[in-house]
């Protein structure tokens, strides 16, 4: 079996998809039009998965719906992001998965609010 490395900085953490909602707008886009749902998410980017595939280097921005703890606080967080993997095998049957990795979030304070979301328990560690 061959030795497998993780080059990954961040650690992964995975979440229930049918209730970790995103949405995801062109950067050339003002609505954000495509909706999906995210399986695993880090520090530095996410797998998720939407109706219709968006090539590979695109620039994007992606929603990512957040349980709040209080009102005071944004339920979501935006990040502009680049398309750097498109699962080829669900391309021609349904929704279709695929992985960004984030460039830079939108509002200040959305990254401390991601990984303050992680230190809840919450959500259970990826392999």
């Amino acid at each position: 079996m061959a030795n497998m490395i993780n080059r990954r900085q961040f650690e992964r953490f995975a979440l229930p998809p049918m209730y970790s909602r995103v949405t995801m707008r062109r950067l050339d886009g003002d609505a954000f039009e495509y909706e999906g749902h995210a399986y695993d998410i880090s520090e530095a980017g996410l797998c998720f998965e939407i109706d219709k595939p968006i090539e590979p280097g695109a620039t994007v921005v992606i929603r990512i719906d957040l349980p709040t703890v209080t009102h005071d606080e944004p339920d979501f967080v935006e990040v502009f992001s680049r398309i750097v993997r498109v699962d080829e095998d669900d391309q021609e049957f349904g929704p279709v998965r695929m992985a960004a990795s984030f460039s830079r979030f939108v509002r200040f304070g959305d990254k401390q609010r991601l990984i303050a979301h992680f230190c809840t328990g919450r959500y259970a560690r990826a392999a």
